[in-house]
């Protein structure tokens, strides 16, 4: 199924969707189990389909993306993290800082945790995830390589306000048995940027889920961005980095489409 998140009548509901325009209400929560109910809504405006407990991120785990980027293949995953504030909703602005002028896009398969995991094993970590959603991983490039500015990680780089827009909704496992196999792309405006496979993942997302279980918690309501493709912005030759009036897509197969426009800081 396809559970959203949304405005309908002015307030913020979670539903199965029937199709573009409705969905069926549900009860509880991700961490105690979501159910639907027969009451229809019409979706009005789509939000970030969660409000994760945790944003955990993944650097480079694709191969071709390590190349491009100039860095060995990493022998674990490579974990940063995002902040709520980056949380942003389908549709919505990415509005680029004042303090940057090199944002670049990143198209990530996120995952989303449905249950506690803790010490999971690789043969179970499937068990442990809700669904998957579209994620793109935006990024001041300026902030993430001048250890002047960043204090030489990457939290601040990638935690500019609205820098992890999330959705439009999150396709079930039941749906998608096989995440390591989707074609991932970008589209900038109307040249594509980056046209890849999850397949070329360094760390499955079995593994990842093993990885991260061994030394925290992941709660339900988690999400895990898992990495992004060669063909990001600051890889190119010029560089190409967001400016005002852009439109980023991030296109996962079987999932759908996130886009959102670009806008200049107020």
């Amino acid at each position: 199924m396809r559970i959203a998140r949304f405005l309908s009548a002015g307030e913020c509901c979670t539903g199965q969707l029937i199709d573009d325009q409705w969905a069926l209400a549900m009860e509880g929560s991700v961490a105690e189990g979501l159910r639907p109910t027969t009451k229809r809504l019409r979706v009005e405006k789509l939000l970030a389909p969660l409000i994760p407990a945790d944003i955990l991120c993944i650097g480079l785990n694709y191969r071709e993306h390590a190349k491009e980027s100039g860095a060995e293949i990493p022998l674990h995953p490579v974990l940063f993290v995002k902040a709520g504030n980056t949380l942003n909703n389908p549709g919505d602005a990415i509005v680029l800082p004042r303090l940057s002028d090199q944002v670049d896009y990143e198209a990530e398969l996120a995952i989303v945790i449905g249950r506690t995991a803790k010490r999971v094993r690789r043969e179970d970590a499937m068990g442990y995830i809700l669904g998957y959603t579209c994620a793109n991983d935006v990024s001041a490039r300026d902030w993430q390589r001048d250890k002047g500015k960043s204090g030489g990680q990457w939290c601040r780089a990638k935690g500019f306000d609205g820098f992890c827009p999330l959705g439009p909704w999150i396709v079930t496992t039941d749906e998608l048995p096989n995440p390591n196999a989707l074609r991932i792309r970008t589209m900038l405006n109307t040249t594509v940027m980056q046209d890849s496979s999850t397949s070329d993942m360094i760390f499955d997302i079995p593994a990842l889920v093993e990885s991260l279980s061994s030394t925290m918690t992941l709660r339900a309501g988690t999400v895990i961005l898992t990495g992004t493709p060669q063909g990001v912005g600051f890889a190119r030759k010029p560089p190409v980095f967001l400016k005002p009036g852009d439109q980023v897509v991030v296109d996962i197969e079987k999932i759908g489409q996130l886009a959102n426009p670009v806008s200049a800081a107020e």
